[in-house]
């Protein structure tokens, strides 16, 4: 019984993860809960502020058990979160996220919406949230989602009551909610949208609160709950061979670059839900007093009679037998007034129309990615696997206006296939998330054009239509142009059909450091998405650095094709820092954009298109020691950033971590997080150690205060806490201005904690041992000083360094203050080191 458990399970998992990229075909099982869906007039939105904070037991529940459109309105997409998988980090893991988001609701049927507020960090009060966002226009944003998605009911994750007390977005979310909630109906607040939209009034709004809101279960067991509904959420789904927990943990492990893979549940549980406004739901149905038939809209009764008799006498082995009802019930669709219930029922039949008739559309490019201009050719396939007379009356490509006419009785079973080409018009914008277009800001994307707000990805660029004839009536169907191909060791594959730029270009590094006057090569990488380009490749750079040569020819003859080249910079005498970014021009036509991939099993492939460029420092920075091991933890690009600075940096394996590998290094450096996702550094803990008292400086960066993989993170008694400074602007006191750290072999003032991004740091030790030195004191508005964000003991001949600073946000952004203090860390305690080897991976 066990093993069919999880085969269902991995069964489960299996087509919902394939799903992420495959085209959506429905069983029998899967028919019959869209007809039951179908039959239920009422929708639900869970309003939170990140990918992850969701909670996918409530969002199954209403959608699987209560059958009520249900969807999720993020008004983040996670963009200030680390990242476990991968080195993406600020907007890169935002698409990630926004991706997995995706993929959550894919398997727990609901649906997706965001806003326009970027996730700027951990923010400790609304206050701050809300200086840094733009309120009024998230509050828009909100009211949007409402007045688009006309939910009769909202459920806010969090608390409005409890500023401070959770993450400062967290309450923002509940707050701007409730205010939408009072606003969505008023027609002088954004009056704006009045053009796309009706003013709508959800009939209440509930707060989905748990014992943890309470302090302790035995708290809540004791709170009144006369204003609380109540469901099980553990009910078991006989369809799907699951119940609702389990949905819901398959649905929240696509959260993996959080670390939210996790054992599913089952058995059951209960969910509360409080009621903050509207009248308090009889009989603990949280659709009391709301018409959720087909009584709700005008001439739907003749409509909720026949759907009724499809539910009730649902044929399992032939679903085809619905048809003529189905396509009864269609008709009657088109002729409703309520527009919003005409569309979205119009949308939910087609497909269960599609899958009765046995009917599979498709349409496949014959490349993965385009250029406007150039032309593609689609391959259409159409197949109807059933006995009823349907004609296929056309096919088309949107935007191409390229069509064939067939008009043709498709036969049972039998595959029918077209190829359509016409050239992808010039105005066709880029597949790429459409929030990264603009430049925005700290808090806020920017998005032009409104009708794009809330939604969670871009449109597709090309679409394929098919019109067909149910016995004298026509219905058409439109999906996506995807790629297909097929791999030998994966089988069939698909990813999105995109349009990209005939050029894009590459910087080989995010920043380039100048210790010196000396002048550097660095390279640009130029990649064809078209044949035969040829142009000229230069670079825009600050007025007091030079670049040479200036301008370089460009000639690519296919499509995929890249060549390097080769520019030297020469840095001013003095400090400075600045943009450089390459351009190509074609035919007076320039390009500037880089083209990054993000491919991960669990999300559709991603291409991302942002502008080329790279940060250039010139600063004097001194160091000691060459040979540094690095140790990857969750994933950040450090090593790198160290190399900019004249380090040699060796990743290394914590398998392969013994007193001999380690013994020509000067230091060794662990990632973040690695304490938390590495299971093999508790057996290699001591050799660290070991390394540290023959003389190696050891750092670790940040790790959280739960789930650590060792029992002594240090060589002394060292406990982290969740103390953090979230300001990145927040003042820096030096605890001992004379230390080493803080002056061997750079001098560090205040002024190196100028400039730095996102937050100062985060997880600090909150008690350790005597043996350790607290190097700075920091803290945020109103907060006690944290003295914990860098700790340094002498352990032996070493030293043990302890750092929960965001170093890892600052690389990348170049930030020399954070350079000089990391140089200082692995330098403390070390001569001019000149004898020791250079180490190679």
């Amino acid at each position: 019984m066990q093993k069919q458990l999880l085969f269902v399970l991995y069964t489960f998992f299996f087509f919902s993860f394939s799903q992420a990229q495959n085209p959506q075909k429905l069983n029998s099982s899967e028919i019959f809960e869209a007809v039951q869906k179908l039959n239920f007039l009422g929708s639900v939105l869970y309003v939170a502020a990140h990918p992850d904070d969701e909670n996918t037991r409530l969002i199954s529940y209403m959608s699987n058990q209560v059958k009520a459109r249900t969807a999720y309105l993020s008004l983040t997409r996670g963009d200030g979160g680390q990242n476990l998988i991968g080195p993406e980090l600020r907007e890169l893991l935002g698409v990630i996220r926004t991706q997995e988001l995706l993929a959550a609701r894919r398997i727990d049927g609901g649906e997706q919406f965001f806003s326009r507020a970027n996730d700027f960090g951990y923010s400790k009060h609304p206050d701050e949230t809300l200086e840094i966002w733009n309120k009024d226009q998230v509050l828009s944003d909100v009211v949007w989602a409402i007045r688009k998605f006309k939910p009769d009911v909202i459920i806010n994750r969090f608390d409005h009551r409890t500023p401070g007390r959770t993450h400062g977005h967290h309450t923002s979310s509940a707050m701007l909610s409730l205010e939408a909630f009072d606003l969505s109906n008023n027609i002088t607040q954004y009056p704006e949208q009045l053009s796309f939209v009706e003013p709508w009034q959800p009939k209440r709004i509930f707060f989905n609160t748990s014992w943890w809101f309470y302090g302790s279960q035995e708290k809540f067991k004791n709170a009144d709950k006369s204003n609380m509904l109540n469901f099980d959420i553990g009910v078991y789904y006989p369809l799907k061979g699951l119940s609702n927990n389990e949905v819901a943990s398959l649905a929240s492990s696509q959260h993996l670059c959080q670390g939210f893979g996790r054992l599913s549940q089952r058995g059951s549980q209960q969910e509360y839900v409080e009621l903050l406004k509207g009248d308090m739901p009889s009989e603990n149905n949280i659709f009391s007093g709301i018409d959720t038939t087909w009584n709700r809209v005008k001439g739907g009764q003749e409509i909720g009679t026949i759907l009724k008799s499809v539910e009730q006498n649902f044929n399992f082995k032939n679903p085809e037998s619905h048809l003529s009802d189905l396509i009864e019930a269609y008709k009657l669709i088109q002729e409703l007034e309520d527009n919003y219930w005409k569309t979205q029922k119009t949308k939910e039949l087609k497909l269960i129309i599609e899958a009765c008739a046995g009917l599979y559309m498709e349409g496949s490019a014959n490349v993965a990615n385009i250029t406007t201009g150039d032309n593609v050719t689609v391959n259409i396939e159409i197949v109807k696997r059933s006995n009823t007379t349907i004609k296929l009356k056309s096919v088309s490509l949107t935007p191409l206006n390229k069509s064939e006419n067939p008009s043709i009785i498709l036969e049972n079973n039998k595959r029918y296939n077209f190829k359509i080409s016409g050239e992808i018009p010039n105005k066709t914008p880029f597949t790429s998330p459409y929030w990264l277009n603009e430049t925005g800001t700290l808090g806020m994307y920017t998005v032009n054009n409104s009708q794009n707000i809330g939604k969670p990805e871009t449109d597709r660029a090309l679409q394929v239509n098919f019109i067909l004839d149910f016995n004298g009536y026509t219905i058409g169907f439109s999906k996506d142009v995807v790629y297909r191909y097929s791999k030998p060791d994966k089988g069939e594959l698909y990813k999105p059909f995109d349009v990209l730029p005939e050029i894009t270009l590459k910087m080989s590094d995010d920043v380039y450091f100048f210790n010196t006057d000396k002048q550097k090569e660095i390279e640009v990488t130029v990649k064809a998405g078209k044949d035969n380009i040829e142009g000229f490749v230069s670079m825009c750079y600050p007025n007091d650095w030079n670049i040479y040569p200036e301008k370089q020819k460009l000639i690519l003859k296919n499509k995929g094709e890249e060549k390097t080249f080769v520019f030297t910079v020469i840095p001013p005498k003095s400090n400075s820092e600045g943009l450089i970014s390459p351009m190509v021009d074609v035919n007076g036509k320039n390009f500037s954009k880089e083209l990054i991939e993000i491919d991960y099993n669990h999300i559709p492939f991603q291409n991302v298109l942002l502008h080329s460029e790279s940060k250039v420092v010139r600063l004097d920075i001194n160091k000691i020691g060459n040979n540094i091991a690095y140790i990857v933890g969750a994933g950040d690009s450090v090593p790198e950033n160290l190399q900019q600075i004249g380090y040699n940096v060796v990743t290394i394996n914590p398998e392969d971590i013994s007193s001999e590998a380690l013994s020509n290094f000067d230091a060794v450096v662990v990632g973040i997080r690695a304490y938390n996702v590495l299971d093999e550094l508790k057996q290699k803990q001591q050799i660290l150690f070991d390394f540290i008292e023959q003389g190696g400086n050891m750092i670790v960066q940040y790790n959280t205060s739960r789930r650590l993989k060792v029992d002594n993170l240090a060589p002394y008694h060292l406990k982290l806490s969740r103390d953090r400074v979230t300001d990145e602007h927040a003042e820096v006191r030096l605890l001992n201005p004379n230390h080493e750290l803080l002056n061997y072999p750079n001098k560090i003032s205040p002024q190196d904690f100028e400039g730095w991004t996102q937050e100062r740091g985060l997880y600090f030790p909150g008690e350790w041992d005597e043996a350790f030195t607290p190097i700075l004191s920091l803290n945020d508005k109103n907060e006690t000083p944290k003295n914990g964000s860098l700790l340094v003991a002498k352990y032996g001949k070493g030293y043990y360094m302890y750092t929960g600073l965001s170093f890892f946000r600052q690389f990348p952004e170049g930030v020399t203050g954070a350079y000089r203090l990391f140089a200082n860390m692995l330098s403390i305690g070390k001569e001019n080191i000149t004898n020791k080897p250079k180490l190679t991976d």
